[in-house]
């Protein structure tokens, strides 16, 4: 069974290879805390250095409208309010940040990645919320969830000019395959970190684009004889059977879709 992401409307494909179980049992609350705070660590650091990295006039050369590195500047803010509030609640036990590698090289590629950290960072609180068993930590964590949709809407919509939804419902994801995304922007952590007890899928890789009804061939290095690709959108699941490293798409595929 294949488990990471795919988001159609920007025909990147990418993937997993393992039942999306988690590793050891139902996590605690720490634990989810623990979890969202490394996926606010990494967006902290996406939204801090490019933000540094790029200025107003590098987002107008791009074909921005003005008002757009601005509006970026509040979604960082908010992504380092995130950060400080959960190493608040988890005190002396908080993860600390890790190194990054993100693949953007100007303002447009950096929105078309913000666009996909943020739709991921709802899936992740999404999944995550039947965990928790502490109502204030749960309202807490409704609370970011809410916040990481907007983001996700706004930068769809009035940045990237597609839509701002993918469907009437937002795919949940479990902590391993939301930790296999992030995985692949992460180049070190400390050794002091937490135990996350969660290790990333192996990577499936395709270097076509897709389109509903498109046959693709798939590449990763666990395959068998029986593999499927599985897709994940809003709370619906499709198994797709994988013949000579090929698979065909369905004829109604559309908006973000995780396989």
């Amino acid at each position: 069974m294949l488990a990471k992401a795919v988001t159609v409307t920007l025909s990147v494909i990418t993937g997993a290879i393992a039942s999306p179980i988690l590793p050891r049992g139902t996590p605690t609350d720490i634990d989810i805390l623990q979890y969202a705070l490394t996926l606010e660590h990494l967006e902290n650091a996406f939204y801090s250095g490019a933000l540094a990295k790029y200025d107003q006039t590098a987002f107008v050369k791009s074909g921005f409208p003005k008002f757009t590195r601005k509006r970026f500047v509040q979604v960082g803010e908010h992504e380092k309010a995130h950060v400080e509030f959960l190493t608040a609640a988890l005190g002396a036990q908080a993860t600390k940040p890790c190194e990054y590698n993100f693949p953007y090289h100007d303002p447009k590629s950096f929105a078309a990645l913000s666009m996909i950290l943020e739709g991921v960072g709802t899936s992740a609180y999404l999944g995550a919320a039947q965990f928790i068993t502490d109502k204030s930590y749960l309202t807490a964590a409704g609370a970011v969830l809410t916040t990481e949709a907007r983001h996700a809407a706004w930068v769809a919509s009035a940045v990237n000019k597609g839509t701002p939804w993918s469907g009437p419902l937002d795919t949940p994801l479990d902590l391993k395959q939301v930790y296999s995304l992030a995985a692949g922007f992460i180049t070190k952590c400390p050794s002091t970190n937490p135990d996350l007890g969660l290790t990333p899928f192996p990577a499936l890789t395709t270097n076509q684009n897709y389109a509903p009804g498109r046959k693709i061939s798939l590449n990763y290095n666990t395959a068998g004889t029986n593999d499927f690709l599985v897709l994940f959108s809003g709370l619906s699941t499709t198994y797709l059977p994988i013949k000579n490293g090929k698979a065909t798409l369905p004829p109604r595929l559309t908006g973000t879709v995780y396989a």
